[in-house]
């Protein structure tokens, strides 16, 4: 039976130490709950740290056993990854970036290092404890290198990869010296997961920009695989959080708060302390509505839960301090003897109490500078079983985005989050009626289990959709086979290559690509091999071919199809051509160069192309759409097509293309083997061309009529190898 294993920094069980024993405590959040009835089905695990440093074999044992009855597996660290992975690169190098606090971020390669060995330390973990067939669900910042490692290790496993917190721009992201390592971790899952579109598109413009690869529709072609990148905003437990509103405990807190507050409004704040949370900025705004609306002193407080956090960071213990003085300052200014404007309170609460707070707040103030998603939003949405209150959300929290019936505010502007509290105070109660019944369905219906059977379900699909269309690839024993065929076969043996993609890489720069030193042997062997024919099909024009390759005994079809040249140096047309055309449309493309910095022309002899490979990746592929249009219109009703190749568009004569040189060669040679590779979408003419017995092979995973298709350019050299054996 195949199995889920959830994989993430802490486990949903916290290890404290006492001065007697050791104790185990459920850790806060959301998502020890809404996978709790993930991890505890059948022999489903959660691998994680336990919270606490144990340096003694005998506890870790002891730990070990007491979790694993509780389908649990910890992660020891030691006190220097603690500091260094933990405190170091999560929250001082990756927390403060993704959130848009990169003044707060450091960059130190030890703690880099750490952060290496950590998720090292976690994959090993995970491969312990997974089978081959089993599901791994990696969670969060913390770990954002284990996906690539367990594919390294497992490369068929089913690997899903969520992240809590926000991603930032391309622009931010680029900061980190490490950025592509990241990228490329997290590229090792099946399906990424994250809690708005907008982190989404973040991602893709990143793993575009940083790593070069085409992303489309939310897939990410990666030179191994597939990746799927998609939305999943994270709900709560609505049902606990509704039921305790009105549980027996919560209603006597109630009771005993509102005896001391008397008849005095409440607007409510709970947030962990943390510089991205704004807390400072909510305490300015009220101090700001106590001095613009003299009407609510003495009538409103503002009841502050922050939730001690990291208080011995430099960043943390001023912001503690700041929040002090500012309380202190406040409550100076205005209290009186009946009425504290401000009630502060520096700690954790129970369920019970929390859902009091939330019970009593007829205004809920959750204003972020940025977060992920926020579930307190969403939590008082839940508790509001008297369906009245107002809930004034920041338009950068994740929960912003489902959340539209809440006062959306900007958190840095304290006049609009001024008058926004003051808005909430005198709204009506139909109003309040109507905002958080709208949000109270959307809450009970998205909630944190949806959330869950949502992933679970698209990572099976997605996972079932990249085994369905997965390209065959030609492994060892099908490169044995067509190397026996290649050494069998009686009458020419016939070697159609590209060359871009094909037999060199890519260059931003095209004329970049020479052939090395490498190719040109490899090429000149494959010649020197009795009843052998190489032909190069390009796009190139003639003349860079024969510049580059035509001192070697090889044909070529260049243009795609527009030149040939046999083996003793003799070009021709295939057909004739015409040319005239290039005089109205070479201006089209100059007003795109013009528009597209970075995109250049390159003239052949019939035909026109425009490069954008080294255009910013976002104008590139935007500009290219919009000159496909405009060429796709002029080129209407005429004898010429435009031909759309990597980071290319092409304007040529309609009827020309590699398919119809390969097939003059065909014609020429009558070979008894037929060996064709190529890269890209002009290839798949010359792989239509092809008798059914010949081999034929597509560089790269997209699907293809090549019977095969191999990864890199490395591996079609090797194969070439193969047949000089």
């Amino acid at each position: 039976m195949s199995r889920t294993i959830i994989v993430s920094n802490r486990l949903p069980t916290k290890v404290i130490r006492t001065e007697d024993d050791l104790t185990f405590q459920p850790s806060e959040g959301g998502l020890a709950t809404g996978l709790g009835s993930v991890y505890r089905t059948g022999g489903n695990l959660w691998i994680g740290w336990p919270g606490l440093f144990v340096g003694d074999a005998v506890e870790e044992a002891y730990i070990d056993t007491a979790l694993a009855a509780d389908h649990m597996a910890p992660v020891f660290l030691t006190e220097g990854e603690i500091r260094d992975f933990y405190e170091g690169f999560s929250n001082s190098t990756l927390w403060p970036t993704f959130h848009y606090f990169s003044e707060f971020a450091t960059y130190e390669q030890a703690h880099w290092d750490a952060y290496v060995a950590v998720n090292e330390k976690f994959c090993a973990a995970v491969l312990e404890h997974a089978g081959p067939d089993d599901t791994i669900w990696v969670h969060d910042y913390q770990l954002l290198l284990l996906p690539e490692l367990l594919r390294r290790a497992r490369p068929e496993a089913t690997i899903g990869f969520f992240l809590h917190i926000p991603f930032p721009s391309q622009e931010l992201i680029r900061v980190l010296p490490w950025r592509a390592e990241l990228l490329r971790g997290m590229l090792g899952a099946d399906l990424i997961g994250f809690h708005t579109y907008g982190y989404m598109r973040h991602f893709l413009s990143a793993v575009t920009h940083v790593l070069g690869l085409p992303a489309q529709n939310g897939q990410i072609e990666t030179p191994t695989r597939s990746v799927r990148v998609d939305a999943f905003p994270m709900g709560i437990d609505y049902e606990r959080f509704a039921q305790a509103a009105t549980a027996e405990a919560t209603l006597a807190h109630v009771a005993e708060y509102r005896e001391a507050l008397r008849d005095t409004r409440v607007i409510l704040s709970i947030d962990r302390l943390d510089y991205t949370k704004g807390i400072a900025q909510r305490l300015r705004a009220f101090n700001l509505l106590l001095e613009r609306y003299p009407e609510w002193r003495g009538q409103v407080s503002l009841i502050m839960l922050v939730v001690p956090s990291r208080d011995q960071v430099a960043q943390y213990a001023a912001l503690k301090e700041e929040i002090d003085e500012l309380v202190g300052r406040i409550n100076a200014q205005y209290r009186t003897m009946s009425w504290n404007p401000i009630l502060y309170f520096y700690r954790s609460l129970p369920l019970e109490e929390l859902a009091a707070l939330y019970h009593l707040a007829e205004v809920a103030l959750v204003t972020p500078m940025r977060d992920g998603m926020n579930l307190v939003a969403k939590e008082y949405v839940a508790s509001r079983t008297d369906q009245r209150g107002v809930l004034i959300l920041s338009e950068r929290a994740g929960a912003a985005r489902e959340l539209s019936d809440a006062l959306l505010v900007n958190p840095t502007d304290l006049h609009q989050l001024t008058e926004t509290m003051h808005d909430a105070l005198v709204m009506p109660e139909a109003e309040q009626l109507a905002r958080i019944s709208a949000m109270q369905e959307l809450v009970r219906r998205y909630n944190v289990f949806a959330w869950t059977r949502l992933f679970m379900n698209q990572l099976t699909y997605t996972k079932m959709k990249q085994q369905t269309l997965a390209p065959e690839m030609l492994t060892e024993p099908a490169t044995a086979k067509l190397a026996e065929a290649f050494r069998a076969a009686e009458g020419t043996r016939l070697l159609l290559l590209d060359y871009d993609g094909t037999l060199m890489p890519f260059f931003a720069d095209p004329k970049q690509a020479k052939p090395d030193q490498e190719l040109r042997l490899l090429l000149r062997a494959l010649t020197e091999l009795p009843r052998t024919q190489v032909v190069i099909i390009s796009g190139r024009d003639r003349n860079t071919l024969q510049e580059w390759l035509g001192h070697l005994p090889l044909g070529f079809v260049a243009e795609h199809g527009v030149w040939l040249r046999d083996t003793e140096g003799d070009w021709e047309l295939m057909q004739p051509l015409r040319s005239d055309w290039k005089r109205e449309l070479r201006p089209v493309l100059e007003l795109y160069v013009a528009r597209t910095a970075g995109s250049f022309i390159e003239e052949k002899d019939y035909s026109l192309v425009w490069h954008y490979r080294r255009a910013d990746a976002d104008l590139g592929e935007v500009r290219a759409r919009e000159l496909l249009s405009h060429l796709a219109f002029m080129t209407a009703n005429t004898d010429l097509q435009v031909m759309e190749g990597h980071k290319v568009l092409e304007i040529k004569n309609a009827g020309i293309n590699k398919g119809a040189g390969a097939a003059r060669w065909l014609a020429r040679t009558e070979p008894g083997f037929v060996l064709t590779l190529g890269d890209d979408r002009t290839d798949e003419d010359t792989f239509r061309a092809m008798p059914p017995e010949a081999y034929t092979v597509r560089v790269g995973l997209a699907r293809s009529l090549a019977r095969y298709n191999l990864a890199t350019v490395a591996e079609v050299r090797q194969l070439l190898r193969h047949l000089l054996v």
